[in-house]
């Protein structure tokens, strides 16, 4: 329960409500055990893994041919050009069957095992073919071309955590060790409400004063691709009884994600609703722009808890809020271990002012080429404007204290 001593509002910088939300994430981590299951490797794609796996072979298990080339000794090479004899071809999968002697050569392929003798690879480009010999016209040392056994990984070393989530990368590495299948976390239901008088449901037409019910699906595709499975509530009229009735169906679920109603007008009734159930409301504000009026709570349901989030209504706030706040909770429920968020550095494309005073994400497309990235702010209009937010990719990131950024600076982006 609240004290009726605690300031009734608690607005922090961005900093400080991601500081409460990753302490909150990493106590969520180490009190709560999700159920587990048994999953076909390819269907644990986007699971969260809940077995440490080791490896069952040293990685590579024998020396592999990093080139097409030669395998030879690297004194026989120490001047060139040198006439070496082949006396094999090693193809991929060959098991070699002579060792070297000096003055001699193997045909080797990318990925085939060096013969025993050979301490280095020469490249097939650096090489002239002359019947039964090979000339090597470029000098090689001892290590090149080819990866040791075991320099990757040796039997028994853990090569996947639990918490991991599994990528197709980590597909890959338990396929290599000859999972068929992984022990993964079940997936958290996350409780998503809408409220507010002015939404239809989305198969219907909406009057001049109404619009469509988008958040539901937003966030619903937002915690389907964060790993968990959104349970999607009916709109939530403004009304206590409606709210009441919404809150009690919410919080049977592991998470409960409500949009609108957290503002400070005469309809926004979901933090006063909140408070009467009891929670503990770590922050109702955030000085950023999209976002500023989002509350976290955690709210006591008998021997349990369930953590809560109230988004602001304006869509691309939604949004920004998920990604920054949302998604850490939902992982560390998930069974993940913290991580942190998605962040990097793009070169400005054109100019740009800011407003001062609150940490802003502003949407953009992220492009470039390999010689670096490049970000473009997008033209919108605030935070219900997702016909610009659907144009990007990615949000432009500026401190409180920035008012004007040039093209050609290095910016922060928030990659979603």
């Amino acid at each position: 329960m609240v004290s009726a001593a605690e300031p009734a509002e608690k607005v922090f910088s961005f900093e400080e409500c991601s500081r409460i939300v990753a302490t909150q994430a990493h106590e969520a981590a180490h009190s709560r055990v999700p159920a587990t299951e048994c999953l076909a490797l390819l269907e644990s794609l986007g699971r969260i893994l809940a077995e440490e796996l080791r490896a069952d072979r040293d990685f590579p298990p024998f020396r592999r041919a990093t080139r097409d080339g030669f395998a030879c000794r690297a004194e026989d090479v120490s001047r060139v050009p040198a006439l070496l004899r082949i006396v094999e071809e090693i193809p991929a999968g060959a098991n070699p069957i002579k060792a070297l002697a000096r003055g001699e050569a193997a045909e080797i392929m990318t990925g085939a095992p060096l013969p025993p003798g050979a301490d280095c690879v020469v490249m097939v480009e650096y090489t002239e073919r002359l019947a039964d010999q090979v000339k090597i016209l470029r000098a090689a040392t001892s290590g090149e071309n080819f990866v040791a056994a075991g320099s990757e990984g040796k039997r028994g070393d853990v090569v996947l955590n639990r918490g991991t989530r599994i990528t197709y990368a980590v597909i890959a590495m338990a396929a290599a060790i000859g999972a068929q299948k992984l022990e993964v976390m079940k997936r958290p239901t996350v409780a998503v409400l809408a409220t507010g008088n002015e939404l239809v449901e989305i198969g219907e037409q909406p009057a001049t004063h109404e619009i469509r019910n988008s958040n539901t699906y937003s966030v619903g595709a937002q915690v389907l691709a964060a790993g968990a499975t959104p349970v999607l509530l009916p709109i939530a009229r403004d009304s206590r009884e409606q709210i009441k009735g919404s809150l009690f169906a919410g919080l049977q679920h592991d998470l409960l994600l409500i949009t609108g109603g957290v503002s400070v007008g005469k309809y926004d009734l979901v933090e006063e609703m909140l408070k009467e159930q009891g929670a503990e409301l770590f922050f109702t504000g955030a000085l950023i722009q999209p976002g500023k009026p989002t509350v976290f709570a955690r709210v006591p349901q008998g021997k349990r808890s369930v953590y809560c989030f109230g988004l602001p209504g304006n869509p691309i706030s939604t949004m920004v809020t998920f990604e920054i706040f949302v998604r850490p909770i939902l992982h560390a429920l998930a069974g993940g271990t913290p991580e942190h968020l998605p962040l990097a550095q793009a070169k400005l494309e054109e100019e740009m002012k800011v407003k001062p005073g609150l940490t802003r994400f502003l949407p953009a497309r992220l492009g470039g080429d390999i010689h670096g990235p490049s970000v473009k702010p997008i033209a919108w209009r605030g935070s219900g404007d997702i016909v610009a937010r659907s144009a990007a990719n990615c949000y432009i990131v500026t401190p409180p204290d920035c008012t004007q950024l040039r093209a050609g600076d290095m910016v922060t982006v928030l990659l979603t």
